[in-house]
């Protein structure tokens, strides 16, 4: 299927029900009564929560992420999606805010099934406020009044047979902080793992040791975003850097396939000093962990920088090679980066991926995931078998509404 071809409609039928009202998505509501905001849709499409602990007073103790939120009852966290109601804290279940069939080289990852598809799933909300996010109308629906989207509820099994229909080979949480979700994204990888399907987590980082473990049994791969070594800056963001750093080496001692993305941000965080901080870091933790530096483009509330330069991320990439790193890529210009877009064997140097943007040129890998021509291993997930044909080289976006 290419990227033109018919897209999957999984809609209509499917209600969203509020207190004292309920309605079919894609039906306009007749205006009477009580109108329904977003807040209360959300809260209806929502389970007991695993993620957490019962404290005295009706109290509860959230672990799902960095910030380990203290919530009084009718109280929410910090990401505003998990609450306590009467001391039970519920969590997001069977609805997506965003759906698409992206190449997995899109999420980043370079070192999983090159030229795959990965069904790519979202919910609302987040644990931070970045104010340059690519996805704010996802990730900050119900702290800031203009963003937010009609959540469209869909079951566990849907959502796979989706991903098998759209021949996708990875299930993806992204679009929002995948953490504050997990309960909900287990349910789905729980089924799509049974079927053979790899899965994977595009967050923030802002983990904690207990959700980590959680979500193991059932998360592949896992992509951080390593926005800065600055802790001023981390907090800008409603974060701390100590709980990104801390996690990077959880995720990595936990044995998820991991890979690390920084976007270069122009006065933000494109010092030398910082890239190579960063650089360093990484590398202290294992030099094999890939290292994305990706391009900055003027979003949601962050309009003033300019956009990043190729040079820039030419500059930081170069750090990463020179701190020790194996793998190092600069993203999102494609054809204007040089060899940073492809995979060299670390041993001999030979061409093993050769990409333009989400395009697979060349894929020379064997089967046991070494180098043909010095037997070199290269880390990563790769085909078992000959690499089938790569179904389309950008984003196929799913209608699910009508």
């Amino acid at each position: 299927m290419g990227a033109g071809a018919a897209v999957v409609d999984i809609t209509a039928r499917r209600r969203v029900n509020c207190p004292e009202t309920a309605y079919n998505i894609g039906e306009m509501p007749k205006l009477i009564g009580k109108a329904v905001t977003l807040a209360e849709a959300l809260d209806a499409l929502v389970r007991p929560g695993e993620l957490y602990e019962r404290l005295d007073g009706e109290k509860v103790r959230c672990y799902a992420c960095g910030h380990r939120c203290l919530i009084l009852e009718g109280q929410r966290g910090i990401c505003q999606v998990r609450y306590n109601r009467g001391g039970t804290l519920m969590v997001p279940h069977n609805y997506v805010g965003a759906l698409q069939c992206d190449p997995t080289e899109k999420k980043p990852f370079f070192h999983v099934l090159p030229g795959s598809l990965a069904l790519t799933f979202g919910m609302l909300g987040c644990d931070y406020h970045c104010s340059y996010c690519q996805n704010w109308l996802t990730s900050q629906a119900l702290r800031d009044p203009v963003a937010g989207v009609e959540p469209m509820e869909v079951a566990a099994p849907e959502l796979v047979e989706i991903g098998r229909r759209m021949g996708a080979r990875v299930f993806a949480s992204s679009y929002n902080e995948p953490l504050i979700t997990s309960e909900w994204a287990v349910e789905v990888f729980r089924i799509a793992k049974a079927e053979g399907y790899l899965t994977a987590y595009i967050s923030n980082g802002n983990g904690t040791r207990e959700v980590l473990e959680y979500v193991r049994p059932w998360v592949d791969c896992y992509k951080i975003d390593l926005k800065s070594m600055s802790d001023k800056n981390y907090r800008q963001l409603g974060g701390k850097l100590e709980n990104v750093l801390a996690t990077v080496q959880m995720v990595h001692e936990l044995g998820f396939w991991e890979e690390i993305v920084t976007l270069v941000v122009p006065g933000f965080n494109d010092s030398d000093e910082e890239l190579r901080e960063a650089a360093r870091f990484i590398a202290s933790v294992d030099r094999n962990i890939p290292w994305h530096v990706t391009a900055f483009h003027k979003d949601y509330k962050m309009t003033d920088p300019d956009n990043t330069s190729a040079a820039t991320l030419l500059r930081g990439a170069g750090m990463g090679r020179e701190e020790g790193l194996r793998y190092v890529y600069a993203g999102n210009l494609p054809g204007l980066v040089g060899d940073f877009e492809n995979t060299y064997c670390a041993g001999c140097n030979a061409l093993l991926i050769g990409r333009h943007g989400y395009r697979i040129l060349k894929y020379e890998i064997t089967s046991a995931g070494v180098c043909p021509k010095c037997g070199e291993g290269i880390p990563g997930i790769w085909w078992k078998d000959e690499r089938p044909r790569q179904i389309a080289e950008h984003p196929i976006p799913l209608t699910y509404r009508v």
